[in-house]
């Protein structure tokens, strides 16, 4: 894969961004408006080097690219959409590294569900503040079709390309429950630092944190039931091994929101757990409760 562009240059997007562009410089753009593009030119610094990436406006973009990188907010997955659209043709891939578990469909919808693969990042400590991003783990990035025990010829590409650039990655076989698995962290561990305003290190060791952590994803392990995904307690014990691994001084996508006074993806967690509790008749009183508070969170 020789074009590869990348929309969302926050910490998540410009960390994954760098480990390409050590890769081949050549081979990176940021997709952003003329605005974001200006500022992009000043450089990003990530673990202190600073990187210098080619940008491009949807504007001027001429013809479809080999790969498509999404990792923007939810709330901006619909302007993403539009800002690939000359981008995408009949060989382009789309890899959405968004929270939740609908991003895949919905780009489908527009493109063509055979372009995408199922995929997500996790256990990546990443921070950002202003254009400046430190991380200490970069996780791995989880991808492919819904089901893998015969790889795709598109998840063959994107794993060569990972393998000559030292990307960190793993192909479940089952990854659509491990999408699953994302959302149910997402809920639990998200919503709780930002609402505590806590960083990794309080989900680690503050017992009356993890318990409001475990008891809300808990919630998504009962929903995951007539979803027919059936997440367990060891899918919340799996998560507790990667969060040991995470700097005590990381912090959530969500926190790193509300500090910095934007948006939060409360509709995307709690949202859309009410949502299924209602679909399903199942209870789901915590998130009910955080959906609200997080909105006046949101509106102050």
């Amino acid at each position: 894969m020789k074009n590869i562009y990348i929309l969302g240059a926050g910490a998540i997007g410009a960390s994954y961004a760098a480990v390409l562009h050590k890769y081949d410089p050549q081979c990176v753009t940021l997709v952003a408006d003329k605005e974001r593009c200006e500022r992009y030119k000043k450089g990003f610094v990530i673990n202190n080097k600073k990187y210098i990436f080619k940008t491009i406006t949807p504007e001027e973009i001429e013809k479809p690219v080999d790969f498509v990188i999404i990792a923007v907010k939810n709330q901006h997955l619909n302007g993403a959409i539009d800002s690939i659209e000359k981008a995408v043709g009949e060989n382009t891939i789309i890899m959405s590294l968004l929270n939740g578990i609908s991003s895949e469909e919905i780009l489908g919808e527009r493109f063509g569900i055979e372009k995408l693969v199922y995929s997500m990042c996790v256990g990546i400590d990443a921070v950002r503040i202003g254009n400046e991003t430190t991380y200490s783990q970069l996780g791995k990035i989880f991808f492919g079709d819904k089901n893998n025990e015969v790889l795709s010829d598109k998840v063959k590409l994107i794993k060569d390309l990972f393998d000559k650039a030292e990307v960190p990655y793993e192909i479940p076989i089952d990854m659509y429950r491990k999408l699953w698995w994302k959302f149910m962290v997402n809920t639990g561990a998200n919503q709780i630092s930002a609402l505590l305003r806590a960083p990794y290190g309080v989900l680690k060791t503050d017992k009356d944190a993890r318990d409001l952590m475990r008891k809300t994803m808990e919630e998504v392990i009962d929903l995951s039931i007539p979803e027919g995904i059936n997440l367990n307690n060891e899918d919340y014990l799996h998560w507790l091994k990667v969060l040991d691994g995470l700097s005590d001084e990381g912090k959530t996508s969500m926190l790193q929101d509300v500090e910095a006074g934007r948006k939060t993806e409360v509709e995307l967690f709690a949202g859309t757990v009410v949502e299924l509790g209602k679909k399903y008749n199942v209870s789901t009183p915590l998130n009910e409760i955080w959906l609200a508070m997080i909105k006046v969170i949101e509106k102050n």
